[in-house]
């Protein structure tokens, strides 16, 4: 089969641009192709539950809206996330929020109190929002119960959440379950020790895992979209081996594979650990998941759409 140069048209739409990226080879474009058809594939299964792994800093980079409205959409079924992730939903959700500044010096900016993540900062008057509504958030909590699991704890603070566009709100609202694994690696984390120092609160990491195999055993299928690598990656993966591996998964990040981490690994290894099925239907794109990941999905909408 020969590859088709890629033609740009007018008022074409991103789904047209897909699909020309589609018939344009096995390189980057190719891949994205193919990642936009398995997301396809995977919404409309229904047959098959949705898990998406939320790596990298991904809300500070703009992705907040995009992950809501598949929670919203029913695109999603299971979210597992860094604590970071979370930290930065709530900071915007408490009425902080992240700005665009480069080429600003680091030793300024630290005598400013701002912190740097690439090119996007964030003010420790924002962090001290969040340390003061999270906390009164645990007061509420811990006066009802005093042993809960990561994944409950974000439920109840979905539910104490006022803003539409978080998507830890949104996901308790919508009984879409969000695990986060690290969670005490993250500003959150650091703010439940503290809470913990003078309160009766206990957070279980090991009562998730009896809700999320019982996920899993049920799921007639399985699919998955891993933003970002790491822990999150991981975590998804591994919770499915108990079932003989994903069904389904597309896989965006910057890693590389070359030096043997899980996060650069393409997801064709997954099937050596059967964390993935064989024959399961995967693709691994390289690269930055605030660019692509819009592309795709904007592209798979307009498939279901159309």
């Amino acid at each position: 089969m020969k590859v088709n140069q890629i033609k740009i048209e007018k008022n074409m739409k991103i789904s047209d641009l897909i699909s020309q990226f589609d018939s344009s080879g096995v390189l980057g474009a190719g891949r994205v192709a193919r990642a936009t058809n398995i997301l396809t594939e995977m919404i409309q299964d229904e047959n098959m539950n949705v898990f998406m792994s939320l790596g990298g800093p991904l809300i500070p980079g703009g992705m907040r809206n995009i992950v809501t409205k598949m929670i919203k959409e029913g695109h999603v079924d299971l979210i597992v996330s860094s604590g970071a992730n979370i930290t930065h939903d709530l900071l915007e959700a408490f009425g902080g929020s992240h700005y665009r500044h480069e080429g600003r010096d680091d030793e300024e900016l630290n005598s400013e109190g701002i912190g740097r993540i690439a090119d996007i900062n964030v003010g420790s008057d924002d962090f001290t929002v969040f340390e003061t509504e999270i906390t009164k958030i645990f007061e509420k909590i811990s006066s009802q119960k005093n042993h809960v699991s990561i994944q409950e704890l974000l439920y109840e603070i979905g539910l104490l959440v006022e803003d539409e566009s978080s998507f830890i709100a949104s996901a308790a609202r919508n009984n879409v379950p969000v695990f986060a694994p690290g969670l005490i690696d993250s500003m959150m984390g650091l703010q439940l020790w503290i809470f913990s120092q003078d309160h009766d609160f206990t957070v279980d990491a090991v009562k998730d895992m009896h809700y999320l195999s019982d996920i899993v055993f049920s799921s007639d299928k399985v699919g998955a979209i891993l933003l970002g690598g790491g822990l999150t990656k991981h975590y998804t993966l591994a919770s499915n081996v108990i079932k003989g591996g994903l069904d389904s998964a597309i896989q965006i990040t910057m890693d590389r594979p070359e030096a043997g981490s899980l996060g650069g690994a393409p997801l064709e290894e997954a099937k050596s650990w059967a964390k993935a099925r064989c024959g399961s239907n995967l693709a691994s794109v390289v690269g930055d998941v605030t660019v692509i990941f819009p592309l795709i999905y904007a592209a798979a909408l307009d498939n279901l759409n159309g």
